[in-house]
């Protein structure tokens, strides 16, 4: 699979939302995602408990899955934001990840087309966002590349301890 590239693989890749048969893959994604861009460390029982509850709930979002060769290439979840300035909701594009072999071979440029695809078609979806670490340039010119624009915006939060 990872030799494959061009043409090829791209007629390869195929999308879908994600079922509960994918949980534990993504979260194997998760956790090398975390690893990788931010040194976490999470707990494969929180994060497969978190992505369970999503896909227990749709109106939390979803995960869309980027198939080659009937594997699990690539995926990203949708959370959910509702937008009073605009009456609509905003789509987050968040967890995105493709295995490292498959990397710049047009597996996230498929799952964002779908997904934007997706949410054109959707009546009150008004944008897709994602936040990305600062420092991760490669990520950014990936984004930029596909027709998002960098915002005004910093982000900021207070995350509470889970034992509460």
């Amino acid at each position: 699979m990872a030799s494959e590239r061009g043409v090829d693989l791209m007629a390869a890749i195929t999308i879908r939302t994600a079922e509960r048969a994918d949980i534990e893959v993504l979260a194997e994604f998760n956790i090398a995602m975390a690893l990788e861009t931010e040194s976490k460390v999470l707990s494969p029982t929180v994060i497969k408990a978190g992505i369970g509850a999503l896909m227990e709930d749709a109106e939390l979002g979803f995960y869309t899955v980027a198939m080659v060769h009937d594997e699990v290439a690539g995926a990203l979840m949708i959370t959910k934001e509702w937008s009073d300035w605009r009456d609509g909701l905003f789509w987050w594009i968040q967890s995105v990840y493709v295995k490292p072999a498959l990397r710049r071979a047009g597996v996230f440029a498929r799952l964002y087309k779908h997904t934007r695809e997706q949410a054109m078609r959707t009546p009150n979806v008004c944008g897709l966002r994602l936040y990305v670490e600062r420092e991760n340039l490669r990520a950014q010119q990936t984004y930029l590349k596909m027709g998002m624009e960098e915002t005004a915006y910093k982000l900021y939060e207070e995350e509470f301890p889970a034992d509460r």
